[in-house]
């Protein structure tokens, strides 16, 4: 049992229960009379509906790689495809090995100098709007050149302005790689989650060369278009792909969120395979299973409509597919930062995913804080580092169709496609492992946010360290 400190009217407001350290029953610590105006949490999955839909798109993609892709995967020989995509399929198993090496140096070096990699960050990416607009002027892009000209301009002004805030971003940082540290078996799990990324991508991959192929060589065999029915399987392709990716993504952010929340208020159970680590998991694969496809599913429905309107950025509509993909965009991104936040309480006290969403928002808004929940530098470390990663890998997948014999008949935009299966094996599985930093910073925000007197009582250096940073950033935050 945790010692119930005394709280502030923001906190009494809160629910004050003790992270799960087991993959049983939760302990439920003495409450006060405002805490037992709580509603109790309820035992049993949350959101199971959503869990039997991932499982539906697990099959689903199985039947179709079975279905289309063994014709993918070879040319005109008893009745196959047109076309050999098998080369596609040895280049993604080599860029998945590699990415998956890759993002592990990434963890490390983010894990080792986390102030320096959130300064490489913002300088990065001023550096790429800069190259940007050059780029766009060296290719008689005017237009181009002076959008780019004023997104360097705005990337100069935000870097001046959040540069004094570093500090604030690093001391977090720094607090979840303590706790990271503590359990550190915890990454073994994270790790876990990108190696079934890559089997699930390689997968996903003969899936989607046999349902492009489909689309591909029926309009290119009688020069006519396969219709709407093609494309839409090929959104439905994309939208189990985004669904996957964000479900192991989120898994990771639950994991790490659990374990967070045990090491903040039981330093006993800090072990390298401590019941923290293991428990945490084990409610993440099943009572939180299908909070976490809730969220995953909203974020790719959009990030699938988002894909097909890029899709169609080259056909007549192209004005108007771009104004929907910026706004698909903006709601994919909206979404994204509520489900970040709500999974740390899913990780943390095992809500349901609309449940958990209200309840970490009100802790905030109780606190005073939404100014400091938007500030997220590390998040741009996470997604700067995944894009880059995914860049490398696109330029090797280029590589191996240029110099390999994988792609002797293959249609004329393989570049193009090599380079896409590159830089989204790279990126997803990145930012899957790198969600173990991102993670273990939101949940250590929602934690000062909600049990500030634990870590002063268990960790005082860390808690000293952190109140000095955010009063020195944000006065009066405390």
């Amino acid at each position: 049992m945790w010692e119930e400190p005394t709280a502030s009217h923001a906190q009494q407001q809160q629910q004050a229960r003790k992270p799960g350290i087991t993959a049983g029953d939760w302990e439920e610590p003495t409450a006060s009379p405002a805490q037992q105006q709580q509603q109790a949490r309820k035992p049993g999955c949350k959101d199971p509906f959503f869990a039997v839909l991932f499982y539906i798109n697990v099959i689903a993609i199985i039947v179709v790689a079975a279905t289309y892709g063994k014709d993918a995967m070879n040319s005109a020989v008893d009745g196959g495809s047109v076309y050999d995509y098998s080369g596609f399929l040895y280049a993604a198993v080599v860029i998945s090995m590699m990415s998956l090496v890759l993002a592990g140096l990434a963890l490390l070096i983010v894990m080792k100098f986390p102030e320096t990699m959130i300064k490489i960050s913002l300088v990065f990416t001023v550096v790429l709007a800069g190259i940007a607009a050059l780029a766009a002027f060296a290719f008689g892009s005017m237009i181009g050149g002076i959008i780019g000209l004023v997104f360097f301009g705005i990337s100069i002004w935000y870097a001046k302005t959040v540069w004094s805030r570093i500090p604030f971003a690093a001391v977090n940082m720094s607090t979840a790689i303590a706790a990271i540290r503590a359990n550190f078996g915890v990454v073994l799990f994270a790790y876990l989650f990108p190696i079934i990324g890559v089997f699930w991508m390689i997968l996903w991959l003969v899936a989607f060369l046999g349902v492009y192929d489909t689309v591909y060589t029926s309009g290119a065999a009688d020069g006519s278009s396969s219709g709407g029915v093609a494309y839409g399987y090929l959104f439905l392709v994309f939208l189990s792909m985004f669904f996957t990716e964000q479900v192991l993504e989120n898994c990771v952010q639950c994991t790490i969120c659990g374990v967070v929340g045990t090491w903040w208020v039981a330093p006993q159970d800090n072990g390298f395979c401590s019941g923290a680590v293991c428990g945490s998991f084990v409610r993440t694969m099943t009572t939180s299973f299908g909070s976490i496809c809730f969220g995953s599913l909203l974020v790719a429905i959009v990030r699938a409509l988002e894909q097909m309107a890029r899709q169609a950025g080259g056909e007549e509509v192209g004005i108007l597919a771009c104004i929907a993909q910026c706004l698909l965009s903006c709601l994919a991104g909206f979404l994204e930062y509520f489900n970040k936040w709500a999974f740390v309480y899913v990780g943390i006290y095992g809500f349901g995913y609309i449940e958990a969403g209200k309840n970490v928002i009100q802790l905030f808004k109780n606190r005073g804080w939404e100014a400091i929940i938007a500030d997220d530098l590390v998040g741009n470390v996470v997604t700067l580092t995944s894009l880059a990663t995914g860049a490398a890998m696109g330029g090797i997948a280029l590589a191996l169709e240029t110099s390999t014999d994988w792609f002797s008949n293959v249609p004329d935009n393989a570049p193009i496609i090599a380079f896409l299966i590159g830089f989204i094996l790279g990126t997803a599985i990145t930012a899957i492992l790198l969600s173990t930093i991102a993670s273990g910073v939101n949940a250590v925000i929602v934690m000062f946010a909600d049990a500030p007197a634990e870590l002063e009582k268990n960790y005082p250096e860390i808690s000293h360290n952190m109140r000095s940073k955010w009063n020195e950033v944000y006065p009066g935050s405390m």
